[in-house]
């Protein structure tokens, strides 16, 4: 078992560059006078599973590379992580999205002044609703959440995840069909750390035009991710029980 600082870091790196590659593709789709202006939802979505890959990758040597409180979370609820580890390693994913926000920032920092739209702007850093409707906002969240969770305590379950390095792969898989699947409603967040980290560094940093923050939304890909993850844990925990007797 690596020490604990040790798991911290890689909580850290790993989130970094899951953020730093997510959002970075959603930044040069969204933001003007990129390269890739344009280039659509398919973009982002492979964008993203590429992006949670290489998180797991750079960061799964050094912990579980959960890269997402709902994770955490759903891992301690299940008995397979401990609770003592939660608040530690909350910490580090968020502090990880934030420091990866901040570089964004600066690397395309004249886009930023060239995007007028403020909801371009925030979706650079959060997710938001295609349609606001809370109730069906919030069931999006829960759902592909629990369908993250799922896939990953499924991936456990063969021997070829556990010697081969083919995890972080069907990791980033499972990311992108649950984008291209069912992330059209919300942007799937899936992670509290994803979403609310950039959010406070989009109410921090000075962005010209960039409007509120939407926090009257920012509860729910907390919330939801949390709710999806746990109940998409315990219910595999419980399936994995009963073809075990």
């Amino acid at each position: 078992m690596h020490s604990e600082m040790v798991q911290l870091l890689g909580e850290f790196l790993g989130t970094f560059i899951l953020i730093l590659l997510g959002n970075g593709v959603v930044s040069g789709v969204v933001l003007n006078k990129t390269k890739a202006t344009g280039a659509g939802w398919v973009a982002i979505t492979l964008g993203w599973g590429f992006a949670v890959m290489m998180g797991v990758y750079i960061s799964g040597f050094m912990s579980p590379a959960h890269l997402n409180p709902a994770v955490t979370i759903a891992m301690a609820m299940i008995g397979s992580f401990s609770w003592s580890l939660v608040l530690p390693y909350i910490i580090a994913q968020m502090l990880g999205a934030m420091v990866a926000s901040i570089i964004l920032y600066l690397m395309f920092y004249p886009h930023y002044a060239e995007t007028k739209n403020p909801a371009d702007i925030l979706g650079t850093f959060s997710t938001g609703p295609a349609i606001r409707q809370t109730s069906s906002n919030l069931i999006s969240e829960i759902v592909g959440t629990a369908v993250l969770t799922t896939g990953i305590l499924a991936f456990g379950q063969y021997a070829i995840t556990q010697t081969s390095g083919v995890s972080p792969l069907l990791v980033g898989a499972i990311i992108t069909a649950i984008g291209l699947s069912l992330g059209a409603t919300t942007g799937y967040s899936l992670n509290p750390a994803r979403d609310l980290g950039p959010r406070i560094m989009h109410a921090i940093l000075p962005i010209k035009g960039k409007g509120d923050s939407d926090w009257s939304y920012a509860w729910i890909p907390v919330v939801g991710p949390i709710i999806g993850g746990s109940l998409g844990a315990l219910l595999f925990n419980m399936v994995i029980q009963f073809a075990s007797k």
